[in-house]
């Protein structure tokens, strides 16, 4: 009954723990045996069972193998991550060339580099790598390599040796070393990393791996947008899209420009349409004439149509500079020949085109070289100049003659074959230049300053093809000489 009672007892509990000195002396050496055969043996014991039992309920202890063993027999299953490569600073040159997309220019600096297993650091010497735990404002640049392209390039760099990486969030970086087995050793490290970071990155295509949704292979991004957002078709076996990974990023681009580009072509034909419905309505230049949107200039006109228009012989804006001048510009200094304030010169031009009314008394034009300025602009504007072309080449013959008076006749016959505009314009312009020289003593103006500046405003040919210096000297002895004898050519009294 004791023994039945004990064996009851016994029901559903482990076997009792034998240890090595409690066995006999026969079963003792056969353990003794079993445990230098299994240490002689490279650990075969962990592969054969132990005559020394163990209590299930306690977690099994991890079985010690040699790095050796683990790299052949791949521990930890197929699917593990390979061992990250780090690497110690070392000093290299470095040039970031864009940042997010956006290009920058290129420096190039030495900076001591620093591969973590899954960041690049950039310190800016070794001291600094040092002071990074100790103080606060020496955190280094750091280069996510998750998805990260690493090359060799030669078009970005006129340098050699020199590697490129771009990482996931566009920015690019330029790695270089004088050192060629320095930089390859730097190349295949920050590859090696760059690539392992790609592979263990949940299947996700240059990015962290998101939230994986319970009971499903879904993986959410971190942004909360679900990923049925991005429907990509999925590539088959032998595609080169499996090969090598491609940018979200680039995917959502080529997706959106391809809506872009059929939208794109859609509007620039309704845009097309509109527009050449806008231009076949579009009224004539005679018809915005007479309702007085257009309005016809006065600096670029050409003479004729510019007298005809006024009804009168000699440009309105000419007899009103030239009133101006001689009211309070007889004796300024440098007369004609110094130059006004261009801005001003223009906005006086503005008024005078647009037909607005303007005095030339008011305190805005109180600078006389600004009205003189834009004199002279008016004539170096004229499509045709006031010496007509046709007559150019037989004012330059005439001016050649030697005897003076056949050359005062050449002179005043040409001029009377002017038509009445250039004539009468040409007469009132040459009184009044006579009058500045009554007062040279003070304005320091002469017959030559003169036609040195009214030479070429006043006549040029109509092809440049002679020599320039040769028409100019030409042109400043015909103002010059008509300047001298213009009592006699336009029969004005000598003062």
């Amino acid at each position: 009954a004791r023994g039945i009672i004990t064996n009851l007892q016994n029901v559903g509990k482990q076997p009792p723990l034998i240890l090595p000195h409690q066995l006999t002396g026969a079963a003792q050496g056969t353990v003794q045996m079993r445990i230098k055969s299994s240490q002689s043996s490279g650990e075969r014991l962990s592969q054969t069972k132990s005559m020394v039992l163990q209590d299930p309920d306690l977690p099994p202890k991890p079985i010690a193998r040699h790095r050796r063993n683990q790299s052949q027999h791949n521990i930890g299953g197929a699917g593990a991550a390979e061992t990250l490569v780090v690497l110690k600073g070392e000093y290299l040159n470095k040039a970031k060339i864009s940042d997010g997309g956006k290009k920058l220019r290129k420096n190039w600096a030495s900076t001591w580099v620093v591969l973590e297993t899954d960041t690049l650091l950039f310190y800016k010497d070794s001291k600094q790598e040092a002071l990074t735990n100790l103080k606060p404002g020496c955190s280094p640049d750091g280069v996510d390599l998750c998805g990260a392209v690493v090359e060799w390039t030669t078009e970005r760099s006129s340098r050699r040796n020199v590697v490129q990486i771009t990482t996931s969030s566009g920015s690019e970086f330029l790695l270089q070393a004088d050192n060629y087995p320095t930089i390859c050793k730097w190349h295949d490290a920050i590859k090696s990393t760059a690539d392992n970071l790609s592979k263990g990155a949940g299947g996700q295509a240059f990015g962290k791996p998101g939230i994986q949704r319970a009971n499903s292979t879904e993986y959410l991004p971190r942004h909360g947008l679900p990923s049925k957002t991005l429907s990509l078709p999925k590539p088959a076996p032998d595609s080169p899209c499996t090969k090598e990974p491609e940018h979200r990023r680039s995917l959502i681009f080529k997706s959106s420009k391809l809506t872009y580009s059929m939208s794109d072509s859609a509007d620039k034909n309704g845009v097309k349409n509109r527009l050449k419905k806008f231009i076949s309505r579009r009224p004539s230049m005679k018809t915005l004439q007479e309702k007085g949107i257009i309005k016809d200039r006065v600096f670029g006109c050409h003479l004729l149509a510019l007298c005809e228009r006024e009804g009168t012989t000699v440009p309105k804006f000419v007899r009103q500079c030239v009133e101006a001048v001689e009211k309070r510009g007889l004796e300024a200094d440098g007369i004609y020949r110094v130059s006004g304030n261009l801005a001003t010169i223009q906005k006086l031009r503005f008024l005078v085109d647009q037909e607005e009314e303007f005095n030339l008394d008011d305190s805005q034009w109180e600078d006389i070289h600004v009205v003189t300025g834009a004199l002279k602009m008016f004539f170096r504007e004229l499509p045709e100049p006031l010496f007509p072309f046709p007559l150019f080449d037989l004012f330059v013959e005439a001016i050649k003659t030697k005897a003076g008076k056949q050359k005062v006749q050449a002179i005043k016959k040409l001029v009377l074959q002017l038509p009445k505009p250039n004539q009468d314009t040409m007469r009132v312009l040459f009184r009044h230049l006579q009058k500045i020289l009554t007062c040279s003593r003070k304005n320091l103006m002469s017959t030559q300053g003169i036609s040195i500046v009214f030479g070429p405003t006043l006549m040029w040919p109509e092809l440049d093809c002679g020599n320039m210096a040769v028409n100019m000297v030409y042109q400043n002895q015909i103002v010059e000489f008509i300047l001298i004898e213009s009592p006699e050519i336009f029969g004005l009294e000598k003062k």
